[in-house]
């Protein structure tokens, strides 16, 4: 049997330039740190990469701290701040803010204060994408990365998430990307890397990967790659819609990522409808990724006003660049059959 995947948001395949970029990295024993050659080899791949997500992500004259992804880079921003959020801020922003701002039954927060909020730029489960007001204190771009066309240096934020996997990258690298000259005290202390905001020795394999990473995402973005992935998308929502009635479609008449698709089928259970795809070969969540382990109705869909029953049938679909349609055909058919079995045991 030939798997499918899409689940994208959750994590996704190495690209080819980052292997590469990696395995030339393993090469190198030197420590960024040390001065002599060795060390400032290693060095130069840091920067360079550095520089390549700075471009990547249009923040060329901002500060660009690695960390070990979103959820180090939140703790690094938001820590002691006391920054507004919404409850449906991924769980590692949500740590660390102070539920209050309000969200409509299609996803879209409302930030009064922005100088003392935080909000993301597309939510990774329903995809559904937010207009960032000036002067947000903090953004989660983890999703839309490489997605979308944005650029840190006018989306208005004081700084600005983002994660290597989400993009083609390896796991456990991402960076904090703020404003030159904001004042941030370092939650990691010691030898004072990165700027002094987040010491130890820098993982220049990881990095040396992001860079390599999102520089093939820019170039993806800019062939237009997601716009055939959105294509791809609309072409499986159109599929399932035509031939079930039941199931709802979360954001459909919203802005959303052009990879993701959210849909509930109240009665029937996401994480069931996760285990059945999986074993008739297909990948896909209930969730987020940190959460899809957990028995729970999505906070996400709760959080938008959707009962229990339909919070708990929800799964979510996303695809990636070498995702055909061939693929979603036949997710549609298999889906659809599952679906047709469900209906006849609950009639």
């Amino acid at each position: 049997m030939m798997r499918v995947y899409l689940d994208h948001n959750a994590t996704t395949p190495l690209c080819s330039a980052a292997r590469e970029a990696m395995i030339k990295a393993m090469d190198l024993c030197g420590n960024p740190s040390s001065v002599h050659a060795e060390g400032r080899a290693a060095k130069a791949i840091v920067e360079k990469a550095r520089s390549q997500v700075s471009t990547a992500f249009g923040a060329d004259g901002a500060d660009l701290v690695f960390t070990s992804g979103s959820t180090e880079g939140a703790a690094l921003a938001m820590a002691g701040r006391d920054l507004m959020g919404s409850e449906i801020e991924h769980d590692a922003v949500r740590a660390w803010a102070v539920n209050g701002l309000p969200v409509n039954e299609q996803g879209l927060v409302t930030v009064s204060d922005p100088a003392r909020s935080v909000l993301q730029l597309a939510n990774s489960e329903t995809g559904v994408i937010q207009s960032l007001p000036q002067g947000i204190a903090v953004t989660d771009a983890t999703q839309a990365f490489g997605k979308l066309p944005v650029a840190f240096n006018w989306c208005g934020a004081e700084m600005a998430l983002v994660s290597a996997h989400k993009l083609g990258g390896p796991k456990g690298i991402g960076a904090l990307v703020m404003r030159r000259g904001t004042d941030l005290p370092a939650q990691i202390k010691g030898g004072g890397q990165e700027m002094g905001r987040r010491s130890g020795t820098e993982n220049v394999i990881g990095i040396a990967g992001f860079g390599a990473a999102a520089q093939s995402a820019a170039k993806d973005l800019a062939d237009g790659v997601w716009e055939r992935v959105a294509e791809l998308r609309n072409i499986l929502e159109k599929a399932l819609a035509t031939t079930t009635v039941q199931t709802i479609f979360v954001g459909k008449e919203q802005q959303r990522l052009p990879n993701t698709l959210c849909f509930a089928t109240p009665g029937w259970k996401g994480g069931t409808q996760v285990m059945q795809m999986d074993l008739a070969g297909f990948a896909i969540s209930a969730g987020s990724a940190c959460s899809s382990g957990k028995v729970r109705a999505s906070g996400v869909l709760r959080a938008m006003g959707y009962d229990e029953a339909t919070a708990e049938s929800a799964i979510r679909v996303s695809l990636g660049p070498l995702t055909t349609e061939t693929d979603v055909l036949r997710f549609a058919d298999a889906w659809l059959a599952k679906e047709k079995k469900h209906r006849a045991r609950a009639a």
